[in-house]
C-alpha cells in the first residue's frame, strides 16, 4: 500500500495487512488516566469510533455492529448487537494463498451482494471491530476495504473489543444474525491510491520505504500461517503493526506514531509501502 499517507491511515493499512498474522505478548503498558487523552487525539479522524460512543449509541436500529474475530472467539462473548463476519468478509480466498487475486478486495458487484446480505446500506453507521490481543486486526481491513468502495459510513472501533472489557461495558455470548436488507447499496469505482500492485512494488523497491508488519517469526522466514515462501521482501524493514497499538488496542497519540515512523524515516507526505 503506498502513495502520501497520513499516520493514522497507515494505522489503518498496516492492520488490514495483518490479515494472517499471529499476535505476539506485548509488555509495554501506560498510565491508563492518559488513554481517554490519546482517544481525543483522534476526534478528528471521521472513521474511528471510540468505546464511549459506540456505548451511547448502542442498540440504534441505524447502527450495525460487526464482528470481525474469528468464531471461537466471538462465541466466548461480544458486544451485543454485534454479527460475526470473521477475517475475510469481503476478500478474494479461493485457490490457495499466493495465486493471483487471492487476499484481494471482491469485485463490485459481489461486495454489493456481500453488503446487502449483511443488511449493509449507505445511510447506516456501519462499526467494525476485533479483539487485537486473539486475532489478526481484520476490522481495520473491512474498514480499509469499504472505504476504498466509497462507503464514508463505516467505522472503526478505537481499542476493539480489548478496551471495551477494559470499560466494563456489557458483553454477551448471544448470538446476532444479520438481516438482509432490499437497498440498493451504491457503491465508487475502487480508489486505489492507497494500495499497489506487485509490479508497482517491484518497480519500486530500493526507491521508497517498504515495511514487513508481520511478526518476526514470520519476518526471519517462518511459514506457520500458511505463507507459500519463507522469508521477506527484498529491503523491507521489519515494524510489527501492534507497536502502533497499546497493549489494550487503543491507538497511540499522533506524536508516538510519528516518532515511530520516523525510526523508518517516514514524515508525514512521504511515500511508503506496508505489507
Amino acid at each position: 500500500m503506498k502513495k502520501k499517507l497520513s499516520v493514522i491511515f497507515a494505522l489503518v493499512l498496516c492492520l488490514t495487512s495483518s490479515l494472517f498474522v499471529g499476535c505476539s505478548k506485548k509488555t509495554e503498558s501506560v498510565d491508563s488516566s492518559k488513554i481517554e487523552a490519546r482517544i481525543n487525539d483522534y476526534k478528528d479522524v471521521e472513521f474511528l469510533i471510540s468505546a464511549d460512543e459506540l456505548n451511547g449509541i448502542l442498540g440504534d436500529k441505524n447502527v450495525l455492529l460487526f464482528d470481525c474475530n474469528k468464531p471461537e472467539v466471538y462465541e466466548k462473548g461480544h458486544i451485543p448487537g454485534a454479527v460475526n463476519i470473521g477475517l475475510q468478509a469481503f476478500t478474494r480466498a479461493d485457490g490457495k494463498i499466493g495465486e493471483e487475486g487471492w487476499g484481494t478486495i471482491v469485485d463490485k458487484e459481489e461486495l454489493a451482494k456481500r453488503l446487502k446480505n449483511l443488511g449493509i446500506d449507505n445511510d447506516k453507521t456501519i462499526v467494525f471491530y476485533s479483539d487485537t490481543t486473539k486475532g489478526p486486526g481484520a476490522d481495520g481491513r473491512a474498514v480499509w476495504q469499504l472505504r476504498m468502495a466509497g462507503m464514508d459510513n463505516v467505522k472503526f472501533l478505537n481499542g476493539g473489543l480489548t478496551y471495551w472489557n477494559e470499560k466494563g461495558y456489557e458483553t454477551t455470548k448471544e448470538v446476532s444474525k444479520a438481516v438482509p436488507t432490499t437497498k440498493e447499496v451504491v457503491l465508487k469505482d475502487y480508489d486505489t491510491h492507497n494500495s499497489t500492485t506487485k509490479e508497482e512494488l517491484y518497480n519500486n523497491l530500493g526507491k521508497e520505504v517498504l515495511i514487513d508488519v508481520r511478526t518476526e517469526k514470520e519476518y526471519k522466514g517462518s511459514q506457520d500461517v500458511g505463507e507459500p515462501r519463507g522469508g521477506h521482501i527484498k529491503g523491507a524493514e521489519f515494524r510489527l503493526w501492534q507497536d502502533l497499538m497499546y497493549p489494550n488496542g487503543v491507538i497511540k497519540s499522533k506524536e508516538e506514531i510519528k516518532k515511530i515512523m520516523a525510526e523508518h524515516n517516514v514524515e508525514l507526505g512521504d511515500t511508503f509501502c506496508v505489507y
